[in-house]
């Protein structure tokens, strides 16, 4: 298993937008994004660095594997 990386909410955005996740709104601190292909929507937290756990779970709802989110970055 990877190592989680420690980033942004706003690098964890660009990362999903590599893979069709468009930024729609945001609702507070929380940035909501979706894609259109199957109507997925994840929400991220919009703060300079994310709790690791919270990352791992915005890939796990993405479908990805770290590995495979590392590569997006």
């Amino acid at each position: 298993m990877s190592k989680i990386p420690m980033i942004s909410g706003k690098d964890t955005v660009k990362a999903l937008a590599k893979i069709g996740f468009e930024y729609r709104r945001q609702v507070g601190s929380h940035m909501i994004l979706k894609r259109e292909s199957d109507g997925k929507r994840i929400s991220v937290l919009n703060h300079h660095e994310l709790p690791k756990g919270t990352l791992r779970a915005i890939i796990r709802e993405a479908e990805l594997t770290v590995e495979k989110f590392i590569e997006l970055l």
